[in-house]
C-alpha cells in the first residue's frame, strides 16, 4: 500500500499539486493536481482561463462546448475542467450565457488568478507595474504590447482561412442568436433545427473552411451581447484587478492521469489567441489507439507468448492464408 501511494504521488501532475480552486457546483476546494491525477480518469483537459468577461475565457468556453463530444470519442479525453479568475457567481453566469453543460464540465474559480499565474501563463503588458492603470495596460495589449499574437488573431477573424476550419464558430453564433444576441442575422435557423450559414453563400470564399468576417461577427456578438451587456456580473472585482487578472492570459493542457505527463500544452500569446481545438484533436487522435489497433496488438502479444517453435520459412510460390 505504501509503495502504491508513493507511486501515485510520483505520477501526479506536479505543477498543480497543492493548488486549490473552488468548484462552483459543490463549493468545495479542489486540489487541481490531484484532480488531474485521479485513478482511472484517463485523459483530462484543464483550461486555465481568464476573468469571465474576457474574450479568451468566452472563446474557451464556446470551443469546449462544441468540441467536447469529439474529444471524448476520438481522443479518449474523459474529464474536462475550466478554471476562471473570478468569483463563483461570475463563472456561473458565463457558463449560462454560452450554454456550457455543467454536468460535463467541472468549473473552478480562483479569483486572484494565482494558480494560472504560478503555473506559468503569460501575464500581458507591464505585469509588475502596479502604478499603471490595468485598463491602460489592456488597451496596450490590444495593439500587441505584451501580447504579440493579438493583432494576427483579431485580423484573422476578418480575413478568414481558406485551409483550416474552426467548426465551433457556427455553433457559438447559433447559441448567441437563440439567446437574442446581436448581430443575429448570420444564420437562418429553421424550426426543424436545420441551419443555413449565410457566410457560406458568399461568392468565391463561401466554400472556405472559415469564411471572411465569420469569426469577427461572432466576436462582435460576444463583445456586445456577453462582455458589455453582462459586465456587472462578469467583470473582475477590485481584489482581482489588484492581482493583475485583467491582463493575464490563459492556457490549455491535457494530462494523462496514469503518468502525470502533459499530452498537450498551450499558453495564450495574445488576446483572442486561444488554443485551436482542431489542432488539439488532431494531435491527441494520433496518440489514441483505435479498437482495431489494440486488438491487433493483443493478438501479436498472445502469439509471441505462445509460440515456441522457430518461424516457418515461406517460399515465394507458397500461398499466404489471410
Amino acid at each position: 500500500v505504501l509503495l502504491a501511494c508513493l507511486a501515485s504521488n510520483v505520477d501526479a501532475y506536479a505543477p498543480l499539486m497543492g493548488a486549490k480552486a473552488r468548484s462552483i457546483t459543490t463549493g468545495d476546494d479542489v486540489d487541481l493536481g490531484a484532480y488531474l491525477s485521479e485513478p482511472d480518469s484517463g485523459r483530462t483537459m484543464l483550461i486555465l482561463g481568464t476573468y469571465a468577461a474576457d474574450f479568451n475565457a468566452i472563446e474557451y468556453a464556446q470551443r469546449l462546448r462544441y468540441y467536447l463530444p469529439e474529444l471524448k470519442e476520438r481522443c479518449n479525453v474523459s474529464k474536462f475542467g475550466l478554471l476562471l479568475s473570478c468569483q463563483p457567481k461570475a463563472a456561473k453566469a458565463l457558463s449560462d450565457v454560452v450554454d456550457l453543460d455543467l454536468d460535463e464540465v467541472d468549473v473552478f474559480v480562483d479569483n486572484k488568478g494565482t494558480i494560472a499565474r504560478e503555473w506559468g501563463v503569460e501575464r500581458g503588458w507591464l505585469p509588475e507595474n502596479g502604478d499603471v492603470n490595468p485598463f491602460l495596460k489592456l488597451f496596450g495589449m490590444l495593439w500587441g504590447l505584451g501580447a504579440w499574437a493579438t493583432l494576427p488573431a483579431v485580423i484573422g477573424g476578418y480575413l478568414g482561412n481558406p485551409l483550416k476550419p474552426q467548426r465551433w464558430i457556427e455553433d457559438a453564433l447559433a447559441v448567441g442568436q437563440k439567446k437574442g444576441r446581436w448581430p443575429d442575422t448570420a444564420l437562418d435557423m429553421a424550426s426543424d433545427g436545420s441551419i443555413t450559414n449565410k457566410f457560406s453563400e458568399l461568392p468565391v470564399v463561401g466554400d472556405w473552411p472559415r469564411r471572411p468576417l465569420e469569426l469577427a461577427t461572432l466576436r462582435l456578438q460576444s463583445m456586445v451581447g456577453i462582455s458589455i451587456k453582462n459586465w456587472k456580473e462578469l467583470s473582475p472585482d477590485q481584489e482581482a484587478l489588484d492581482s493583475g487578472v485583467l491582463t493575464q492570459l490563459g492556457a490549455c493542457i491535457v494530462i494523462d492521469a496514469a503518468s502525470g505527463n502533459e499530452l498537450y500544452s498551450w499558453r495564450d500569446p495574445g488576446i483572442c489567441a486561444v488554443a485551436s481545438f482542431e489542432d488539439i484533436i488532431e494531435e491527441l487522435a494520433m496518440s489514441t489507439p483505435t479498437p482495431s489497433a489494440s486488438l491487433a496488438e493483443a493478438k501479436i502479444a498472445i502469439k509471441a507468448t505462445t509460440t515456441t517453435t522457430a518461424p516457418t520459412t515461406v517460399k515465394e510460390d507458397t500461398p499466404l492464408s489471410t
